[in-house]
């Protein structure tokens, strides 16, 4: 993790490679010192972490060297657009904490431009129309150590060109039967340069558009061109798009007026294991209904994390830490757990839950009389204070807490055995239990000592035991269906195994529903409060919940689950 000190040589060595070129740019002078980065998403699917790392390095560029950031939304594919994914992606940066330049732009906004500019390609003998199938095209390309064969219409007449690139436009052909492509160098090393696609024809409406446009820009024409018309200075893409550059080089040197250019530099994605990060595959799911939605708490995106009980926080220091480089790596999404688990810790009231109930009932406690205990929110922040519990003759505790007869390494409640303290209530043993037909255990029966109260000062309640439970009260318990949430998929790499398919790893497990007792403080719990269940984990309220019905997402255990 690379850390800010104020001294300004420490300062100096913790910059990433792209602070230091801004900063290097800067103090050369160019672009007068202007630093004006841009975001720009695709408004077909929501956004997942790694867009996350995307935005946390074109905003805090320009955050860092006292710049501006425009959110830019690469609407050129309007078979896939939609409206909900516009207002989505603005909602997901928002959380985040970053805030744009303005009003939001789209790349249909320069649909005219990069029209007009397409055409003074054509004029220069640039670009002309190719009346091939993909295929045919495909087969012409060559390989990266073999050259391509040129196109049998690259030699088109401009004025050809001109009238069926208009034609193209107004609706005039079917989709597939021409594409405008730059001229450029079909035996390139680089296989973008040889002769790539600019336009092609969609017959489709635009969510923006209408019916106005039938052809629609390809990324690697509309992509450098809306940098050049918004004056963009560095333009941040990952590391996929390395190759792509001197085709963005081109595209602006052919239709620039002037010495200023944008830069693209490109640094590595993010990506982590057990995850699948395509927004086509993420799609998949939800159209599928293997997952509720977008914002399944499952899920890798904003709002599926934000769901699950992350933190803007949480997830802009899982990035720091992580950092920018240009080294593609996989990244163990137990750091991303980490970093939540971190923040939490610090900042959630803790709270007893039973997930598990079985009911103990402390024999030698008054029935009928109920105690209001003081019970500690929090251990790291004492501003958080204390909240009052109520304790009563019979509670519940976790099933697991509790075996009839085990060896000495147990520590919690068992029969005959040691006593355990109650959290923030009495020293208690267990006597005997109650059975059902089948064997099972249905109650435990207990007794408490009444001069182990905790917090009371008497020498008994200072005396030491090795194990401590959370309980609720029988009688004051809530019902709370609770969602306990795992990793969606099993293998490490779904998405890497060419000949199985990413959902044969799907984790059947990956939900649990359970009905948890929990005690009346929650009672009032409103949509997004978090808490830590004591000694089980750090939960959120769900968006579902409501006045009559507590629902509850784990966000993440306060232990590795799946290494046990």
């Amino acid at each position: 993790m690379e850390i800010t000190d104020v001294n300004e040589n420490e300062e100096k060595k913790s910059l990433n490679f792209i602070e230091q070129l801004v900063e290097n740019e800067i103090k050369e002078g160019k672009h007068d010192g202007r630093i004006l980065t841009r975001f720009p998403p695709e408004p077909n699917g929501y956004l997942h972490i790694g867009h996350a790392k995307a935005i946390y390095v074109s905003f805090g560029i320009a955050e860092k060297f006292g710049g501006k950031t425009n959110l830019r939304f690469d609407d050129t594919n309007p078979e896939k657009e939609d409206e909900e994914y516009v207002e989505a992606i603005k909602e997901d940066i928002k959380w985040l904490g970053y805030e744009w330049e303005g009003e939001p732009k789209f790349t249909s906004d320069y649909f005219d431009q990069l029209y007009t500019w397409a055409q003074e390609l054509i004029k220069q003998g640039k670009a002309y129309i190719d009346s091939q199938s993909s295929e045919e095209m495909a087969k012409q390309k060559g390989t990266p150590t073999t050259p391509g064969t040129a196109s049998p219409y690259r030699e088109r007449s401009t004025e050809e060109n001109l009238e069926l690139f208009e034609r193209m436009k107004n609706g005039d052909f079917e989709e597939g039967t021409h594409v405008l492509r730059a001229k450029i160098d079909m035996a390139h090393d680089n296989m973008h340069m040889r002769d790539p696609l600019m336009y092609r024809i969609i017959n489709a409406p635009h969510h923006r558009t209408g019916d106005t446009w039938h052809i629609y820009p390809m990324y690697d024409w509309a992509h450098g061109e809306s940098d050049y018309i918004e004056g963009i200075t560095n333009s941040l893409c990952s590391l996929e798009f390395e190759i792509h550059r001197p085709l963005y080089e081109w595209f602006v040197e052919n239709i620039k007026d002037g010495e200023y250019q944008p830069l693209q530099t490109e640094f590595s994605r993010l990506n982590l294991n057990y995850t699948v990060m395509s927004k086509r595959k993420l799609l998949q799911l939800v159209e599928e209904e293997i997952v509720s939605g977008w914002d399944d708490p499952r899920m890798p995106t904003i709002s599926g994390l934000r769901r699950r009980g992350y933190t803007p926080k949480s997830i802009r220091s899982f990035i720091d830490t992580v950092g920018v480089s240009k080294r593609n790596n996989i990244i163990d999404v137990a750091l991303l757990e980490s970093s939540v688990k971190n923040e939490l810790n610090k900042t959630v009231p803790r709270v007893m839950a039973v997930l598990d109930p079985i009911k103990v009932i402390i024999d030698n406690y008054p029935e009928g009389e109920t105690e209001w205990l003081d019970a500690e929110n929090s251990q790291e922040d004492e501003s958080l204070g204390f909240r009052k519990v109520p304790f009563s003759r019979e509670i519940y505790i976790e099933r697991e807490d509790f075996r009839e007869e085990a060896n000495k390494k147990f520590f919690r409640l068992k029969l005959g055995g040691k006593e355990v303290r109650l959290k923030s209530a009495y020293f208690i043993k267990g006597e005997s239990v109650e059975k059902d037909a089948d064997g099972n255990i249905t109650v435990i029966h207990a007794t408490y000592d009444p001069l182990t109260k905790s917090g009371s000062g008497t020498e008994e309640s200072k005396r030491k035991v090795k194990g401590t439970l959370h309980w609720v009260s029988a009688e004051h318990a809530i019902d709370a269906e609770v969602r306990l949430y795992d990793r969606l998929f099993m293998d490490e790499n779904p998405d890497g195994h060419k000949e199985t398919n990413f959902k044969e790893f799907l984790n059947p497990d990956s939900l649990k529903v359970i009905t948890a007792k929990v005690e009346p403080y929650l009672k009032d719990a409103k949509h997004d409060d978090k808490f830590q269940f004591q000694r089980k984990g750090y939960f959120v309220v769900d968006k579902d919940s409501t006045a009559d019905k507590l629902v509850f997402n784990r966000t993440v255990g306060l232990r590795d689950s799946w290494k046990k």
